[in-house]
Parts: C-alpha cells; sequence; structure tokens
C-alpha cells in the first residue's frame, strides 16, 4: 500500500529483517495517516482522481484476463482457485513484507518478480490444497474439464483457500497484526500465512461438508454447513473487512484508545457482520448462496477501487463524515453496477446460465479486486506514479 511516513518505509529500508510499523499502511487512524503524508511532502488528495484513472488502464486488462484467460467457465474452474490460493501471499507481500523482495529491484521490475514469486506459491498452495481434498493432481489443478479419475479444484478445494484468505485479512487488518508485527517482517508474514492456514484447515475439516463430483477422485467431508453458504459467508466477512479496514480506514475502531477493547469489538462486529448479513441475504431476501456471492464479489471489487486505486480522493474535498458516506454510496452504486454489468457479460462469454453467478463472483473477486491490489499493493502504481514516491523514500530502486 501508499507508504505513510519513516515507520512503514520497511522495505526500502530496511529489507527482509527491519521491524514492521504498529498497524499495516492502509488502516492507522485517518487523522494520523494524513499528518504522515504531510510530513512525508506527499499530497495525495491533489493527484486524484488522476493517478487512480490511469491506473485503470493497468487495471482493467488485467482484470480481463483473469476473468476470461482460460475461458468464461474455465477461468472459473481454472484460474479461481488459482488466484484465491495466492490471496494470502499477496496479502502477506504487500501488508508484511511491504513489497519485498520486489523492492530489493528496479522500479520497473520491482512488482512483476513480486507476482512471479506469488504465482509459483499458488500453484504449490493449490496443490496441498488439492491433496487433501483427494490427492495432488496437475491436470486436475490445470485442466477445467480433468473428466473421470481426477481431483479439479474447484469447488472442492475452495473453503480451504477462500478460509485462508479471510482468516489473513482479519488477522492482519482487524486484528492489527498483532502481536507479530513485533518481529521482523519476513518471519512475521510467513507466520501471519502458516496461522491463516491453520485456521482454514480447522474451519473446513470441521465445518464445511464436501460432496465430490460425480467420478472424481475428490473425497466427500460431512459437515453442518455447505461449501456454497461458507463460501458465501466468508465473502461477506470480506465485505465488512473491506468497508471498515479499505473503505472507511478502521474508522470507528480507531477511535478505541485500548488495544484490547479495540481489537476484541472489531473482531466480533466484522465476523458477526458477515454470518447476520448472509443469514439476512437467505432467510429475509431469498437469495441462492452463489447470488449473495456473487454481489458480495462486487462490493469487494468496488471497495478496492476507491480504498485503494483512487484513495484520498475525497481527503480535503469533505469532511470526515461526509467523505465516509460518499464512499459508502459510491461502493453501493459500483457494486450494483458490477454485478448488473458482469451478469449482462458473463452470456456473452459463454458462460452457462446455471453457473453465471459464480463467474460473476470470479470476475470481481478474483479478477477486478485482484487486479487492484497488484496494481497499488504490489506493484506500487508504477508506471503511473514513480516508484520513489510511492514508497516514500528518496532513491528507493
Amino acid at each position: 500500500m501508499t507508504r505513510v511516513g519513516p515507520a512503514t518505509t520497511g522495505p526500502t529500508g530496511g529489507g527482509r529483517r527491519a521491524r514492521l510499523s504498529e498497524r499495516p499502511p492502509i488502516s492507522p487512524p485517518h487523522e494520523r495517516r494524513h499528518r504522515s503524508f504531510v510530513g512525508a511532502g506527499h499530497a495525495w488528495s491533489s493527484r486524484q482522481p488522476g493517478v487512480g484513472l490511469l491506473g485503470l488502464l493497468l487495471v482493467v486488462p488485467v482484470a480481463a484476463v483473469f476473468a476470461v484467460g482460460a475461458g468464461g467457465e474455465g477461468s472459473t474452474l481454472v484460474l479461481g482457485p488459482l488466484i484465491t490460493y495466492s490471496l494470502p501471499l499477496v496479502a502477506m507481500v504487500a501488508f508484511w513484507w511491504e513489497d519485498w523482495p520486489g523492492t530489493r529491484l528496479r522500479a520497473s521490475w520491482s512488482g512483476w518478480a513480486d507476482t512471479a514469486l506469488i504465482a509459483v506459491g499458488a500453484i504449490v498452495l493449490t496443490g496441498i490444497g488439492q491433496a487433501l481434498a483427494g490427492r495432488l493432481d496437475p491436470i486436475g489443478i490445470f485442466d477445467p474439464s480433468p473428466g473421470p479419475g481426477h481431483v479439479p479444484t474447484f469447488p472442492a478445494t475452495m473453503p480451504i483457500a477462500g478460509t485462508a484468505f479471510v482468516a489473513m485479512l482479519q488477522f492482519t487488518l482487524v486484528g492489527e497484526g498483532w502481536p507479530l508485527r513485533r518481529l521482523p517482517r519476513l518471519p512475521a508474514g510467513l507466520l501471519a500465512v502458516a496461522i491463516s492456514w491453520a485456521v482454514a484447515l480447522v474451519v473446513s475439516f470441521t465445518l464445511v461438508a464436501v460432496e465430490p463430483l460425480a467420478g472424481s477422485d475428490v473425497l466427500a467431508r460431512d459437515g453442518p454447513i455447505s461449501g456454497g453458504d461458507a463460501g458465501a459467508a466468508l465473502v461477506l466477512i470480506g465485505v465488512w473487512q473491506v468497508l471498515f479496514y479499505v473503505v472507511w480506514r478502521g474508522w470507528p475502531f480507531s477511535r478505541i484508545q485500548a488495544r484490547v477493547w479495540r481489537l476484541s469489538c472489531a473482531h466480533v462486529v466484522v465476523i458477526a457482520g458477515g454470518i447476520l448479513t448472509y443469514v439476512a441475504a437467505r432467510e429475509l431476501l431469498g437469495l441462492d448462496s452463489t447470488r449473495v456471492a456473487a454481489l458480495a464479489g462486487c462490493f469487494v471489487a468496488a471497495g478496492l477501487l476507491f480504498g485503494m486505486l483512487f484513495e484520498d480522493w475525497l481527503h480535503g474535498r469533505l469532511g470526515p463524515h461526509g467523505e465516509r458516506a460518499t464512499l459508502l454510496v459510491l461502493t453501493l452504486t459500483l457494486a450494483v453496477v458490477l454485478a448488473v454489468a458482469l451478469g449482462a457479460a458473463a452470456d456473452a462469454v459463454g458462460v452457462q446460465p446455471s453457473h453465471a453467478q459464480e463467474w460473476v463472483e470470479h470476475a470481481s473477486l478474483n479478477a477486478l479486486a485482484t487486479s487492484i491490489i497488484l496494481h497499488v499493493g504490489i506493484g506500487r502504481r508504477w508506471p503511473v506514479t514513480p516508484h520513489r514516491e510511492v514508497a516514500g523514500e528518496e532513491g528507493a530502486n
């Protein structure tokens, strides 16, 4: 994310052994964040929405490749699991390693090197998830229709992947990375991923049922929650994470001074909010799990667009209350637009109507949202913004 002063310029200033800032760069209290901007000589609010609009020139094509690179349904079945398994690694590099090891390279290579490293790790983690679902089967990872006797990664491995990412964000943003942020960045990030995976394994193997596709080698597993219900609830927890910690920069929890109360309240509100929202969507609105997940994915993508790609666009133009209210309205509006547009696009890219909502979720959550994070959090807006300005340190390369 954007660096906010000397405390968060770690990878360029101290490498993998440097200590982390108290909180992730994306979520310190709003007023503290902008005091740091002034001290560092940044003027982001005056440069937006220009840098965000230019960033779309890179974000949209990358999102399109993720959404349809393997065909319509093929992208959902192959790229969807791979990208989902990559997301804890994306969070590790962006929020914990703060773009190391790419910071050791020139600006033009930094983001690409980090992305390549993440891609390799995603394949490895997808293989581990596949082995836990049945057995390691490379054909099942890369072939959208592997046929009988194989282990397709979608949907059997998705509960582990989705839970790991949501747990990573919960620990990193909602929990402020405490207490691991006291450690050097390299072991801290690796431990955060390990903890997220441990949570994912416990949740998946104790709560989530797995129904194998006919003829596949996926192992059946009993559980009180279906994979679809679990996935939708997880994405809705992600909605609350993005709203509070990306769109609203930690508000209102940042107003609580005592850490124990701040983190306790935040964890309860975010997790309970996601679960209760899912219950309301199912019981009151009558939406099925795929529709809920698709709508939630569109909200997450919209929130990341306004909270990351167009960060600080409204700062100084509106007061804090007006800024938060406006961002919420804009995020909700864009989420609706994305849901309608992607729903219409599903047929155009050859997705069967029965799988249209799954593709909408993939296109919004795995394609658009991930491309935004890669551009801002990993690539540090290169080439739109010079590397040294994004890193917050003169001479970084």
